[in-house]
């Protein structure tokens, strides 16, 4: 189907690549990735077991980062590619909801600053692709709409004077429909329209290196968001208004649990496994089951979180383990005292 869009011999195509994980794990393995063209992605924070990550795109023959903001990502690069952010540039975007809105250009870009279609569309020419790779808007929406007819997110019905005439287009949205505002409001996505039901088995969790420590106590951690910042923080750090309400990763935990091992409201902590270690301020809270502590994923460096994520993912859906890691947990006395990290990473 896609070779027949792009006018190119269906042997050109590739198969399928690998999962987001299991690329991230193959970085500079003998028969892994040896270069690695990243688009305004964070994955050195926002990636589960981001040591590892972090060792990893370090190995790399060479890696291509395109980003408007020095990512902690794009700081490793060996190329970087300055590019438009969202209001700099036209085309449209497509929200959670499936609404599919015409996105126009509000500011213009700072001199050098390239849209990624141009920059996809130079590597192409480059590497002598079979096709034509446009670099305008709307010829590539004019693809997609012929690309995901049929498909779960058919765009076929949708058109630029459609959405320049501001009508809500929600896909799928066939050629010949109104779109669906609201998906599986009659029928479940399934032959039949009926539901589906599977019996799950909780399984336990996997034990981590042991804790010889008396003094920490072994948790489930959970990583997740704050209101004030998005991803992985690359942007909302920079916004000092958003900064100053939250400018820094603490570590939620019941009051019971905290008095448990003398921690107290503002104390430093050590949240550890045999991944890694992040040493932040507790916050204490009735919010969180008293076994369970939490972090917020936001953060670089000694305040991240994914330094303790494992690198495990669901079989079908390929999403990392983000809510389901053992740590241990212990006060310190002062940051980096007596932590771990005191010796590796501030030497």
């Amino acid at each position: 189907h896609m070779a027949g869009v792009w006018g190119v011999p269906e042997e050109t195509i590739p198969g399928p690549g690998l999962p987001a994980v299991q690329l991230l794990k193959s970085l500079g393995q003998p028969d892994g990735v040896r270069c690695l063209f990243v688009h305004a992605s964070n994955i050195a924070v926002a990636s589960p077991d981001a040591n590892a990550v972090i060792a990893g795109l370090r190995s790399l023959d060479f890696l291509v980062v395109c980003d408007f903001f020095m990512s902690e990502t794009a700081a490793e690069a060996d190329l970087i590619l300055p590019v438009l952010q969202w209001a700099e540039e036209e085309g449209t975007l497509t929200n959670l909801e499936g609404r599919v809105l015409r996105r126009r250009r509000a500011l213009q870009p700072p001199a050098g600053a390239r849209s990624e279609l141009w920059i996809m569309a130079r590597l192409a020419e480059a590497l002598e692709a079979p096709s034509t790779y446009s670099e305008d808007p709307e010829t590539v929406f004019e693809e997609l709409r012929l690309a995901s007819a049929g498909g779960h997110a058919d765009y076929s019905g949708i058109d630029y004077a459609m959405l320049d005439r501001g009508e809500a287009a929600y896909w799928p949205y066939p050629v010949g429909s109104t779109g669906t505002p609201r998906l599986f409001l009659d029928t479940f996505a399934h032959a039949g329209g009926k539901a589906v039901m599977t019996a799950v088995t909780p399984r336990r969790r996997r034990t981590p290196a042991t804790n010889t420590d008396p003094a920490a106590k072994t948790m489930t951690l959970i990583t997740g968001r704050l209101l004030e910042h998005y991803q992985s923080g690359a942007q909302t750090r920079r916004v000092s208004e958003l900064l100053a309400t939250q400018p820094e990763a603490k570590m939620q935990i019941h009051p019971a649990a905290a008095a448990s091992m003398g921690i107290t409201e503002g104390a430093f902590v050590s949240v550890a496994n045999e991944r890694g270690e992040v040493v932040c301020r507790a916050e204490l809270s009735t919010a969180i089951r008293p076994e369970t502590v939490f972090l917020p994923f936001h953060f670089p460096e000694l305040e991240s979180a994914n330094r303790l994520t494992e690198a495990a993912t669901d079989p079908i859906s390929g999403m990392p383990e983000f809510k389901f890691n053992k740590v241990w947990v212990r006060a310190v006395a002062n940051g980096l005292q007596n932590s771990a990290l005191q010796t590796s990473e501030a030497s």
